[in-house]
């Protein structure tokens, strides 16, 4: 029997953000660009809602990564394979 592995699993992320919110650095490394930027509402009808805003970072060592800001908790995740 195969196991299921569930892919792009949150895990918390230490995101320095400027006064506007805007990400500038992920665990200490700065960030380079931000190519994209999208906001997730879904559930809204549900006890659960999900309210996200997500970035694609592009980081001084070359690296992307995509992080988000639950909204409602206030508490920033990686989006990890």
């Amino acid at each position: 029997m195969s196991r299921v592995r569930r892919i792009y699993l949150p895990r918390g992320a230490q995101v320095e953000v400027d006064g506007d919110g805007t990400p500038l650095a992920l665990g200490g490394i700065a960030v380079d660009a931000i190519p994209e930027e999208w906001v997730v509402e879904d559930r809204w009808w549900t006890d659960r809602p999900l309210h996200r805003h997500y970035y694609e970072l592009v980081l001084v060592d070359g690296r992307s990564v995509t992080v988000f800001l639950d909204v409602r908790s206030g508490r920033w995740q990686r989006q990890v394979a």
